[in-house]
């Protein structure tokens, strides 16, 4: 197989991945010396920015890698072969990615086969009711849920009796403040201070007769 095409393709690749990191270099953001005049979102833009320039950039750092190591393959005699089985990498393949280091049909390793932990109770809290196994005492799925739902069980109201219990004093002020009131301006002095005739003073007058 004649390589003089793929080597050219590498190395055209190659020089455009070299333009874009020195670009990047060139163009990099400057760390502000505070955030704080910053707004939040734009703290966060920034943080964005910076996490896809990182990613894209350590794309190009591997895609510059396999270039290198496809054209060290060109040079000594290997290039086109599949590294896992030893088979030749069909012309057609290698036209489509340059790169390729295996035959189509080789499974790419390094995908997780176990499943995400948050499955283990997509079931609901059933799973883990061991109310029925006595030898079992932990705190389980159904104690979990009888903790949250005893609050719905708790009245909003209190009910425990502090300071006067009068109309108003019931509320935990003093009965006084039922009826005393100052203009806009505030207290200011005795002179300040405004007795309101309601159902308050009246029933304050009473308990102190």
């Amino acid at each position: 197989m004649d390589t003089t095409w793929f080597k050219e393709q590498l190395q055209q690749s190659r020089k455009e991945l070299l333009q874009h990191q020195s670009s990047h270099d060139r163009t990099e953001r400057q760390d502000e010396l505070s955030n704080y005049d910053n707004h939040p979102a734009d703290n966060g833009t920034e943080l964005f920015e910076r996490e896809k320039d990182e990613a894209l950039f350590n794309h190009a750092e591997k895609a510059l890698h396999d270039i290198e190591d496809a054209l060290e393959k060109i040079d000594n005699g290997t290039y086109g072969i599949c590294e896992k089985t030893g088979e030749a990498i069909p012309e057609e393949r290698l036209r489509a990615y340059p790169e390729a280091r295996t035959v189509a049909s080789i499974k790419q390793t390094g995908v997780p086969s176990d499943r995400p932990a948050e499955e283990d109770v997509l079931g609901g809290f059933e799973n883990y009711n061991h109310d029925e196994d006595e030898r079992e005492t932990e705190f389980d799925g159904e104690d979990a849920y009888q903790q949250v739902a005893r609050f719905n069980d708790t009245s909003l109201e209190y009910e425990e009796e502090t300071g006067d219990t009068d109309l108003y004093g019931a509320n935990g002020v003093e009965s006084f403040e039922g009826f005393l009131s100052t203009g806009i301006d505030g207290y200011h002095g005795p002179d300040s201070v405004h007795v309101e005739q309601n159902e308050h003073y009246q029933a304050y007058r009473q308990r102190n007769q």
